[in-house]
């Protein structure tokens, strides 16, 4: 029976562009055309691959090599797949390990058949799919390698055809043929090859190279990882303890005696002070440790990086006394009882080094830190943020020397990547799920923990064994946790789990520990034992069994398991998702994101799942479940409520020391200043409202400092910025002297340009609702059309040093803001968010236009045209402007205009002549509020007269076009607003 050949002529018109003559088509290519597949900033074969298991009925992927961490970034995927997968691969040159084996094997649950090939030789990098009536195929050098299907540079095509056509069958055919020629995998079979094995020579591993492209994902080893073999002219500063080092010396240099470094765990902290250390050659040194059990490696990574005989170095702690040791590690339950602390003189040690710096406002750690005064007071910590208040920044005197937060720490390579799986927590027989609310009873149910093992058996790692942390809500869910899950099997074998709370007494934890790390434990269950201070770098899982109720305890339970260990290829996140209303904190520690904007969470967290990493090759997948739970929170949440807002600002004071500028939050990449400054009136109002902070401005100078914040800081150009800089400076400014300025500062300028700055400052085509809110311009109109200051904003500027500072704060803070975020030579930056209002103020038009742009509008004057779109029309949308507007792809859009227009319409003439210019915005939908991405300039094109149905059921005329971009849009952008691979 012939196949359903509807789609014939999409398929026809695809070949002929991609093979015949491209200039002919008629429309831009489509799914079943003939592309080139690379990892580059348009796509990787990651995303194809999964995009197609998103609408196949079937696949079969032929590939000679495999590692475990290419599985685990399909791992989502192949949970939600509903068809029958293939998988054929092979034991070629022995390159693939029997951990890849037993993770390809663990597929099986999944409906997943894996199969290796007799070929001594395979070497095949296909991956194919079936459709309804097509097959479609990707065929080049990618082996299911996680680089090699994310960063390596690849070569692969990918090609559609007809289930009947003759490439179906071929294809069809060579997979039934490697089908015939292999064997299912087995775990006897595992285990036999597992004894066959041996290591590749050296000839044998020059082959792998040559022939393909395996992107093997080792980890590099990090400075730590071989101290015992390393001498003190093997250990070389990474780029981030260059930078780190060059900073303190800095410092020095400027005479100051403390200073903190933020540092991500793992990323070499103490290597990085032992560097120092050398550097200064101090006559003797102090290193406080919170805990005794790492006080050994310590001392191993300083010897490595300074040498010496093994006697220069000693411990202070319970069971040790090196009084005399000229290099001292000691724990601060020691050092800071004052019958030690009086053993020494104050400045017997030159240079003091405080780990996990952020407890440093403990008793203990002040005390130790008051008595002694070396020349120079180090402090370490990942988390300088304290749940307490306390300020650890004033301890080190505010100097921050260096900061190394998660996602650039990955980023650099400096971590363990990690694959994070959002999982919706278990929905009970009654249709419930876990909330803030759920009783003890229901979180230890036999339901949720079936539901625990399940996820674990699916998402854990199955081909190496489990070192895992398991983080609960309270203690007596992980005691009894821990007791049902020792009667349950992972994958045929009893778990082995310990529970460990604060409790129980340090030598239980260690012993435990010790367990974990020997491989007698599968897991550890806890509260917040290990939420820092705890190294056990061998963890490659960690479970969140609880509601994340902070953004920094998040990333410090991740962080346990992020330290680089020999054979740790990742690391393994499972986070149960409950229906939580703090889930929106988990992008937020996820991305490092604390702008307090919700557009931003959801575009990266969409934009990541799209793209299938982020930093590096980590990835971050939810099911659709989790997702939608994650989603939602980000909608309800209030980011920017009072709460959230003191807790942004405190965080700042305590680092700066002084009551911040909205420089400081611009400076240090944290709260959006835009954000804090319209939140009330000015930024000043807001500090008077969260703290006891006295702010003395009249009506008039509120309502300047006002339209400072709406007006110059929150412009997505900076020539307002450098306009009223050098108001401030001169008092009047010619058109001709901004001219000059505009050009000196590397920015565009017309005529029309600074006629739009001026009227923007004298308020020119304001609504009287702005004119009430700023009362009256801070500048006006020169006989010569340029601009003076305002005799009362000059007296209050000159007179006020409050609101001098106040006004320098935002106009500084404008200039770098609009720079850094919007192109300074170009209207608009593609990308950007625009309301319609600030649109027409990047094309030179008056605001008071805004409220006539319906959609569209041509301005004759600019010979421009704004087109405003929204993508997903709310369902109490009038029937007359529900446009079925689209984003087809990169390139193209179709675009309806107007109801009640005909090609021959008026305002349509120039638009399809092309004798204007085309921007086009966008928005998801409507609830997104005001502003709308920036796509970049359009062609229109195929103006065709179309009809849609109006309110009454009457048919109306309307045009459609097909748009095309100047520029393909950023796939990341295109993934937000069109996703194919997240279900939103």
């Amino acid at each position: 029976m012939s196949a359903d050949l509807s789609w014939r002529g999409e398929l026809e018109t695809d070949l002929d562009f991609g093979y015949i003559d491209r200039s002919r088509a008629v429309r831009p290519p489509g799914r079943y055309s003939p592309r080139l597949v690379t990892n580059d900033g348009s796509g990787n074969v990651l995303r194809e691959i999964r995009l197609e298991l998103k609408h196949a009925t079937a696949f079969a992927f032929s590939v000679a090599f495999v590692t475990p961490s290419a599985i685990a970034l399909l791992k989502q995927d192949l949970v939600d797949f509903q068809g029958r997968g293939t998988i054929i691969t092979s034991d070629y040159l022995g390159f693939n390990t029997p951990e890849a084996f037993t993770e390809l094997l663990n597929l099986e649950r999944l409906d997943v058949e894996v199969r290796v090939h007799s070929d001594p030789a395979y070497h095949p990098k296909a991956y194919l799919f079936d459709h309804r009536a097509t097959k479609t195929a990707l065929i080049g050098s990618a082996n299911l390698t996680a680089a090699a299907l994310v960063r390596n540079h690849e070569w692969n095509i990918r090609v559609s055809a007809s289930r009947e056509g003759d490439l179906s069958t071929q294809m069809h055919a060579l997979v039934q043929s490697q089908i015939a020629r292999s064997t299912r995998i087995t775990p006897e079979w595992i285990e036999q090859y597992r004894s066959r094995r041996v290591d590749l020579t050296n000839g044998a591993r020059s082959e792998v190279r040559e022939q393909s492209t395996l992107g093997v994902d080792a980890n590099s080893a990090d400075q730590s990882q071989a101290i015992g073999a390393q001498t003190t002219s093997q250990i070389v500063a990474n780029q981030m303890q260059q930078d780190a080092l060059s900073e303190l010396a800095r410092l020095r240099i400027d005479g100051c005696r403390r200073a903190a470094v933020i540092s991500a765990t793992g990323t070499g902290k103490t290597i990085l002070s032992a560097l120092d250390v050398r550097s200064l050659a101090p006559r003797r040194l102090l290193f406080v440790v919170h805990r005794e059990q790492i006080i050994d490696r310590t001392i191993a990574e300083y010897r490595a990086v300074l040498g010496g005989s093994l006697t220069e170095y000693g411990k202070l702690s319970g069971g040790s006394k090196d009084w005399n040791a000229r290099y001292l590690f000691a724990t601060v339950q020691t050092i800071s009882q004052m019958s030690v602390l009086e053993k020494f003189p104050r400045d017997e040690f030159d240079y003091v080094v405080i780990d996990e710096a952020h407890r440093a406002g403990a008793q203990g750690h002040r005390r130790v830190i008051e008595y002694f005064a070396p020349k120079f007071l180090l402090g370490m910590t990942a988390t300088p943020e304290r749940m307490d208040g306390f300020n650890i920044f004033a301890l080190f005197d505010h100097n921050v020397a260096y900061e190394i937060r998660l996602q650039n720490a990955l980023e650099s390579g400096m971590l363990t990547p990690f694959h994070y799986y959002g999982v919706a927590d278990v929905e009970y027989q009654n249709g419930r799920t876990v909330s803030e609310d759920t009783g003890f009873t229901d979180l230890v149910s036999s339901e949720r923990i079936e539901h625990l093992v399940n996820a674990l058996t699916t998402y854990g790692h199955a081909g190496v064994p489990i070192r895992g942390l398991i983080f609960c809500s309270r203690k007596q869910e992980a005691r009894a946790l821990s007791a049902a899950l020792n009667g349950r099997h992972l994958r045929g074998r009893l778990l082995r789990t310990v529970a460990l709370t604060g409790d129980d007494p340090v030598a239980v934890r260690e012993a435990a520990v010790h367990q974990l790390e020997c491989g007698d434990l599968d897991y550890l269950l806890t509260v917040d034992v290990f939420n820092e201070g705890v190294d056990i770098p061998s963890v490659n899982q960690v479970v969140m069994l609880r509601q994340t109720q902070s953004a920094i305890v998040f990333v410090q339970q991740l962080g346990r398991g992020l330290r680089k260990h020999p054979g740790k290829e990742y690391l393994i996140v499972i986070d149960f998702i409950g229906n939580y209303a703090t889930n929106f904190l988990i992008p937020i520690a996820l991305f490092g994101d604390r702008t307090l904007n919700k557009e931003s969470l959801r575009r990266q967290l969409i934009a990541s799942e799209e793209s299938g990493t982020i930093a590096g090759i980590s990835s971050v997948q939810f099911d659709r479940i989790a997702q939608d739970r994650v989603l939602a929170s980000i909608a309800a949440a209030s980011l920017d409520s009072r709460s959230r807002l003191q807790a942004v600002v405190k965080e700042m004071w305590d680092r700066v020391g002084c009551p911040p500028r909205l420089w400081d939050f611009h400076h240090f990449d944290s709260a959006d200043p835009v954000v804090l400054a319209n939140k009330y009136r000015n930024y000043p109002e807001l500090l008077s409202k969260l703290f006891d902070y006295t702010v003395d401005f009249s009506s008039f100078e509120h309502g300047a400092l006002q339209y400072l914040s709406a007006e110059v800081l929150a412009s997505k150009r900076p020539h307002e910025g450098v306009v009223m800089r050098e108001l401030l400076r001169s008092e009047t400014l010619s058109r001709e002297s901004m001219e000059r300025v505009f050009r000196a500062e590397g920015l565009r300028t017309s005529s029309g340009l600074i006629d739009s700055v001026c009227a923007w400052f004298a308020l020119d085509g304001f609504s009287s609702q702005d004119m009430k809110r700023y009362a009256t311009p801070i500048a006006r109109h020169t006989s010569g059309r340029g601009l003076v200051l305002d005799d009362a904003f000059r007296r209050s500027y000159v007179e006020k040093r409050d609101f001098r500072a106040a006004v320098d704060d935002l106009v500084t803070t404008a200039i770098a803001y609009t720079k850094n975020r919007f192109d300074p030579k170009m209207p608009f930056t593609v990308g950007a968010q625009y309301s319609r209002r600030e649109a027409l103020r990047q094309l030179c038009e008056s605001p008071k236009n805004a409220s006539t742009v319906y959609g569209y509008k041509v301005f004759p004057r600019s010979r421009t045209c704004p087109i405003f779109i929204t993508l997903h029309k709310e369902q109490d949308v009038a029937a007359s402007v529900a446009y079925a507007d689209d984003l087809v792809d990169p390139s193209t859009m179709r675009w309806f205009s107007k109801s009640n227009r005909r090609l021959d319409s008026n305002e349509l003439r120039p638009i399809i002549d092309g004798d204007i210019d085309l921007h086009v915005f966008v928005q998801r939908s409507g609830s997104d509020g005001s502003e709308f991405y920036y796509l970049g300039e359009a062609d229109a094109y195929e103006a065709v007269q179309d009809s849609m149905e109006g309110n009454s059921g009457k048919v109306l005329p309307v045009v459609r076009f097909r748009l095309a971009f100047r520029t393909p849009i950023d796939r990341s952008l295109f993934d937000y607003l069109h996703p194919l691979v997240t279900r939103v």
